[in-house]
């Protein structure tokens, strides 16, 4: 094995895409829950309140993106148009919500983010749902 060859198969290259989908959508629904459950809760919502949208919207946007957009990541269902929109969030909370906190409290929307990035320049593999629609409609243009 040589452990200097950049090339990886094409197989371990997509089962390790889907790991990562998985894994870092079903991390970030673990923020994105706790604020589905605030703003179904009825109460007084207090939240950022981005570019003066009102925190209520801004809750929904969030809410839309880490909860909803994280699904459709796991699954690889219009993986790009997702990841647009958490890389967005990502970059709001890092350089807005927690633009003047220290680093620590920004890590983690860095490491999101890098990690979208990544999976937006590498698309979501052949273990997804965009596969699979992929591969129909190329099938069906026969």
């Amino acid at each position: 094995m040589n452990y200097f060859n950049s090339n990886s198969s094409s197989v371990l290259k997509d089962i390790i895409l889907l790991a990562v989908r998985v894994f870092v959508g079903f991390a970030m629904l673990s923020h994105g829950f706790p604020k589905l459950q605030m703003l179904l809760a009825g109460g007084k919502i207090e939240f950022f309140d981005f570019m003066g949208l009102g925190p209520q919207f801004s809750l929904i946007l969030a809410v839309f993106a880490e909860f909803a957009c994280s699904i459709l990541l796991i699954l690889g269902l219009f993986t790009r148009i997702s990841l647009g929109f958490l890389i967005f969030t990502m970059i709001i909370a890092a350089f807005v919500v927690h633009g003047a906190d220290p680093f620590e409290k920004r890590e983690m929307a860095f490491i999101y983010l890098s990690i979208y990035l990544m999976i937006m320049a590498f698309g979501a593999g052949k273990f997804s749902v965009d596969h699979m629609i992929e591969k129909r409609k190329r099938a069906s243009d026969w």
